[in-house]
């Protein structure tokens, strides 16, 4: 008789376990079960697959040829039986899952406000955050390993959905004394030959400067190359050189004095924070909802936070439509 009309949910479920964790008695702690229970579910499905699935060694047990196989159908039909649960559940607008979220580095200081909110509003859905640099954030949504993105730019070497959902604030900053915080009109070509304290090649703020010299036609001095904003901060702090950040890594240290923005024109620079997903990619709801979230509320949530540091003025909020995608190549 077909495997099909015999197997049961819990037999997958309790063979998909075994199979993940190479062990009965692993499994049966996973499931609340006793070994004997799970022993009893995959009896049960061999016998309806009319051939052995696990083979008992000395050291546990290992998937015979046949187990293989239906390991892999069990784990999609297990994951596609979570997606149709998850998506009924959307549509009472009770959203389940887990939203894997991956950003940029800078973002980490401006991004948990807003996860927390949408975690408080959905209590049912786990977040999972990735951070890491531009191009690391890149990989991981091109391999599927998270099914959002939170950037500075979309990336134009891969096909995505994406919207501007909020104000992005970067500025060249200093220690308050500083000599060119007293310098007459100060511009980007007085800071060529400065002791610049830049991030990593690979991260968004890394390009934006580097931009922001090539198209004024000025060489730009790296002074320091420095792999995580904290450390440009601690060492502009102390008064080593010029960072370009993020007004988001730095909002405590500018509201304390220990970091000022440099006295030029069109400093800080306006750009914008970005989510996206692959064009090729369904995401699931919870994401979908997300990205609504940020789009709908995401402005007004920062400038909340940015509220209660006089010394950086908020950017005024923008409405937007949930929904309102912008195609990047």
């Amino acid at each position: 008789m077909p495997l099909s009309r015999n197997a049961t949910f819990r037999q997958l479920l309790a063979f998909h376990t075994v199979a993940r964790l190479g062990s009965v008695s692993r499994a049966a702690a996973e499931m609340n079960l006793t070994q004997p229970a799970v022993s009893i579910q995959i009896g049960i499905l061999e016998e309806s697959a009319g051939i052995a699935l696990l083979q008992r060694t000395g050291r546990g047990i290992r998937l015979t040829e046949a187990g293989e196989l239906l390991a892999g159908y069990a784990a999609r039909i297990l994951d596609l039986w979570r997606e149709a649960g998850e998506e009924m559940a959307s549509h009472r607008n009770v959203f389940t899952g887990t939203l894997r979220v991956g950003a940029v580095s800078t973002a980490e200081y401006m991004l948990p406000p807003l996860l927390v909110t949408f975690a408080n509003e959905h209590p049912k859905v786990k977040v999972k955050l990735q951070v890491g640099n531009r191009d690391e954030i890149m990989r991981a949504l091109t391999g599927q390993a998270i099914d959002i993105a939170i950037m500075g730019r979309p990336p134009a070497e891969l096909k995505t959905i994406s919207a501007a959902f909020a104000k992005h604030p970067m500025a060249f900053i200093a220690a308050p004394g500083h000599p060119l915080m007293t310098q007459p009109r100060l511009n980007l070509a007085a800071l060529a030959n400065v002791n610049m304290l830049v991030r990593e090649r690979g991260s968004g703020t890394r390009a934006t400067v580097e931009r922001l010299f090539r198209d004024l036609g000025v060489h730009l001095r790296v002074g320091s190359e420095l792999s995580s904003n904290e450390a440009i901060k601690q060492m502009c702090a102390a008064g080593f050189g010029i960072g370009f950040l993020s007004l988001h890594t730095c909002v405590l240290e500018l509201a304390a004095g220990l970091l000022k923005l440099l006295p030029m024109a069109n400093n800080p620079i306006e750009r914008d924070w970005y989510v996206m997903h692959l064009a090729t990619q369904q995401i699931p709801q919870v994401a979908v909802a997300f990205e609504q979230f940020l789009c709908t509320r995401g402005q007004a949530r920062i400038n909340a936070e940015l509220e209660q540091h006089p010394p950086l003025a908020a950017p005024r909020a923008r409405t937007r439509r949930a929904g309102v995608r912008r195609k990047a190549a």
